[in-house]
């Protein structure tokens, strides 16, 4: 047996074809550490975990998206939650569309396509003119899910929906990312007594396991040790943290792109003062595996998610160093009751019991500071578009970040 599969008590385990598959990436895994004379930095072995043709997580046939460990799901997103988050959501957009005069829309990372679905069909019902919907997804078993999604839920305007295996040069429209940075993958370092170390993965006693290794001079780290010592009063023994270069190249990339139009990105993460807090000496490293969140990375590589928060102001640097303007950045609750998500819900009469309290219940989740609402925070970019949206219209905390 793989010993990198090892169970942990408190979660289930996989059956014998996920197995396989499992091991047949620690296999790849193995050989390109070797490759590397024996180190990987760990941003190449989440690269692997997630993405490796075939076998990574997001690249192979899991599950992933669902709302209980019993559907062999591992999380659930905002789309799957409720269908009023993509009915919301279609309101900003709409507005991004009109005030750029653009009519088509491009999505990254579109899940089981229930996000697609709803934006199309809301976009419909709010007689918003557009040509086409672009899906970029490296997954495809994803694109084949999101296919059947579309023909299920939005039949009439499933044939504007297209796949795009390579992006663009210029783009000229809205795009929306949902849950996408935090899945990019990252490199991990580590501060010791003033010293900084790149942490990478080694194959020790038969299972993978973290070696730290002296980093040299890094303009991105130097940037993180500022704001460390600018954020905390007291000096750390050890402080883990994560660099972000593959989101934030993948922010360039998207506002470079856009020729007009609007980027929304919407994800989990902190504007660069709160996310070096001492809260988080540890790093935000995290794992989802069957709705159960843990700090292993390296338990059933392929068969599980593997994520970071995201550090907003060094997204926000990005996106405005291609010449894009930052179009706003706020709290999902903030920017879906600004948006009008309780108007949305009045949509559904009070005293059908049965739709709307688990409409409620729903929806409470995204709001709520124990929930979604305050940890989730969306971050839009812009060309063309003179004026702020409504959705950004109050609290927008651009002066954070």
């Amino acid at each position: 047996m793989n010993p990198n599969a090892r169970q942990s008590d408190s979660l289930p385990a996989p059956g014998a074809d996920a197995l396989a598959q499992s091991e047949a990436l620690t296999a790849l895994i193995r050989e390109r550490m070797a490759d590397a004379g024996g180190w990987l930095p760990f941003d190449r072995y989440m690269e692997l975990a997630l993405y490796a043709p075939g076998l990574g997580y997001y690249s192979g046939g899991a599950m992933k998206f669902g709302r209980r460990a019993e559907d062999g799901s591992d999380f659930v997103t905002a789309p799957e939650l409720s269908p009023l988050f993509a009915a919301t959501l279609a309101r900003p957009v709409a507005q991004a569309l009109r005030k750029s005069g653009t009519r088509d829309l491009m999505e990254f990372g579109a899940g089981t396509g229930k996000l697609a679905a709803g934006l199309l069909n809301a976009l419909a019902d709010l007689d918003v003119p557009f040509d086409s919907y672009s899906i970029v997804d490296l997954s495809g078993e994803l694109r084949e899910r999101q296919s059947a999604t579309l023909e299920a839920e939005a039949p009439v305007l499933a044939s504007r929906v297209k796949w795009l295996d390579a992006l663009p040069e210029e783009f000229a429209g809205v795009v929306i990312g949902n849950e996408v940075l935090d899945a990019m993958p990252v490199r991990l370092v580590v501060r010791k007594l003033g010293a900084w170390h790149e942490r990478g993965v080694v194959e020790l006693d038969g299972r993978f396991a973290f070696d730290d290794k002296p980093l040299a001079a890094d303009p991105l780290v130097a940037t993180i040790d500022t704001a460390i010592d600018a954020v905390n009063d007291e000096p750390f023994a050890e402080y883990v943290t994560e660099t972000h270069e593959a989101a934030l190249a993948f922010t360039k990339t998207v506002c470079a792109m856009l020729t007009r139009g609007a980027a929304f990105f919407i994800d989990y993460g902190f504007p660069r003062h709160e996310f070096y807090h001492a809260q988080r000496a540890g790093g935000t490293l995290m794992c989802h595996y069957r709705h159960r969140a843990h700090a292993d990375p390296f338990l059933y590589p392929g068969l599980q998610d593997i994520t970071a928060h995201v550090e907003f102001t060094g997204i926000a640097e990005a996106g405005v160093d291609t010449g894009a303007d930052l179009l706003g950045f706020t709290s999902q609750a903030r920017f879906l009751m600004n948006a009008g998500i309780t108007d949305v819900l009045t949509d559904i009469d009070p005293a059908d019991a049965r739709r709307y309290l688990p409409a409620a219940n729903a929806v409470q989740k995204l709001l709520s500071e124990a929930e979604m609402g305050e940890l989730f925070k969306v971050i839009a970019f812009s060309r063309g578009i003179d004026e702020t949206l409504d959705a950004f219209a109050a609290g927008d905390r651009s002066h954070t970040l």
